[in-house]
């Protein structure tokens, strides 16, 4: 990057002008700080994205997915991940100390980084107090490309346990489309009602894919 305009590099582009300026590929090079021999650090960041399809699928990159990638380390390796982690775990404590509706955003971002970009559906359940604010987030069941097997007793019980006022129901669709399917729609009335026994409310049932996110509520489909 010694090479590019001092107006050009990704430090001082973002000292400069905020991080929002940076492309995704710019950014991952503040990290990597090295490239190799014949590859510089900007078109190892750039391969990197493309190899995962995107931030969205890095975000889901383990340190042996990322073993692959010629140039990366253990050092580099580590960072990575735990930068991704870090992403999280923020995330994560955002609705854990907000009302999970008061940010809408933040929650589907949550959700699209922990099952957007999986390779085969993953139903999950977030549990939130009497105020909405996240108690915990469990995976539940997974299923194949096209459908999953959801137990109505097990959510029930998971939310006994945590003593939830309410759920947020969540899963993704491998396929990319996160508009809701006959079987979802189903599967979220099922839901409800199993829930309405022990008063838990179903608050919503959103549907991620890489990029997208929908949200059932917000669509009224609840």
């Amino acid at each position: 990057m010694k090479n590019l305009p001092p107006d050009t590099r990704p430090r001082e582009k973002l000292l400069a002008r905020g991080p929002g300026a940076l492309a995704d590929a710019e950014l991952l090079a503040l990290l990597l700080r090295t490239g190799i021999a014949g590859k510089g650090v900007l078109q190892m960041s750039q391969e990197l994205l493309d190899s995962f399809d995107g931030m969205a699928g890095l975000l889901h990159a383990s340190a042996d997915d990322l073993k692959r990638i010629k140039g990366l380390g253990p050092a580099k390796r580590a960072e990575l991940v735990a930068v991704l982690e870090l992403a999280r775990r923020a995330l994560a404590e955002q609705l854990k100390t907000r009302q999970v509706f008061d940010s809408p955003h933040a929650l589907k971002h949550y959700l699209q980084l922990h099952l957007a970009s999986r390779p085969y559906e993953v139903f999950a359940v977030l549990f939130v107090d009497a105020g909405t604010c996240l108690l915990a987030m469990e995976e539940l069941f997974r299923g194949t490309l096209s459908q999953t097997s959801v137990y109505p007793r097990e959510v029930v019980l998971r939310a006994l346990h945590h003593q939830a006022a309410g759920v947020v129901l969540a899963h993704n669709h491998p396929s990319g489309s996160v508009r809701p399917s006959t079987a979802d729609e189903a599967m979220t009335q099922t839901l409800k009602a199993a829930l309405a026994l022990i008063d838990v409310r179903v608050l919503d049932h959103v549907i991620v894919a890489p990029g997208q996110a929908f949200s059932m509520a917000e669509n009224g489909l609840m």
